[in-house]
């Protein structure tokens, strides 16, 4: 039966105030799920059910403190959902010049050094929950992208973080089953979020005929559909999940 696992599961979504993390949230609340949403901004509505913390994945102690205080509201933590991330556009050598290192530097700390944080937070604690009859104590879902793989002309600094966001599953899978948390890298392709309606109506063409089935852009419904169900399905772990309509982009 769909979602009997997550009843009365306990989950900090971050990013969770947009987007595919949003969806995740509401998803989550509409199975009996607890959750907790982390972000810099709280959701323009929170769905009842939900509890709001700031945090700055970025930043150790800002994700540390955030997480210690999720915990705190939820009495526990079983699930940890990775959404928060950032993108940008440039050519290392473009007409205005060099990319400049902080650039480069602002989306990995996001993307890759915030979601390592999150992680370490994640199961740090849950290495003390009960285990379940399989011995599991927790979950953790990371947000790659197929950029990691695929990489277009502009997208060195994104590529480069979402790379590194597929490299942490393996061995931090290998790591935390000692103690039995399950750790799932999904990779989305191109979804209807406020990232992708910030492209130009061009480059959404362009990137939409490049999807081979279904036709479209994914759904954030379709991306959380997924979260739940690595969460309910014990045998998924150590894995990266391409959720793409089979879209491999092309260089540019």
């Amino acid at each position: 039966m769909v979602g009997v696992r997550l009843q009365g599961a306990r989950a900090v979504v971050t990013g969770g105030a947009s987007g595919l993390g949003l969806a995740v949230v509401e998803r989550l609340v509409e199975l009996g799920a607890r959750v907790v949403v982390l972000d810099l901004r709280p959701p323009v509505a929170l769905p009842p059910g939900a509890a709001y913390v700031e945090a700055d994945v970025g930043s150790e102690a800002a994700a540390d403190r955030a997480m210690a205080e999720a915990v705190d509201v939820l009495g526990g933590l079983t699930l940890a959902v990775c959404c928060a991330g950032i993108s940008h556009r440039g050519r290392v050598v473009g007409r205005e010049g060099p990319m400049a290192q902080a650039d480069f530097a602002r989306v990995v700390t996001v993307n890759l050094v915030g979601t390592f944080l999150v992680c370490r937070a994640a199961a740090t604690v849950m290495q003390h929950n009960d285990p379940e009859s399989d011995g599991e104590r927790g979950v953790i879902v990371k947000t790659a992208s197929i950029a990691a793989f695929d990489g277009q002309i502009g997208q060195v600094a994104y590529a480069a973080s979402k790379g590194g966001v597929v490299s942490l599953t393996l061995p931090l899978a290998r790591e935390f089953a000692s103690f039995g948390v399950r750790v799932v890298c999904i990779a989305p392709g191109v979804f209807e979020t406020p990232m992708v309606a910030s492209l130009t109506e061009t480059v959404r063409a362009g990137l939409l005929n490049q999807v081979p089935f279904p036709k479209r852009f994914g759904t954030p419904a379709e991306f959380a559909a997924l979260c739940c169900h690595i969460y309910e399905n014990p045998m998924l772990n150590g894995a990266v999940i391409r959720l793409d309509g089979a879209l491999k982009m092309s260089a540019k």
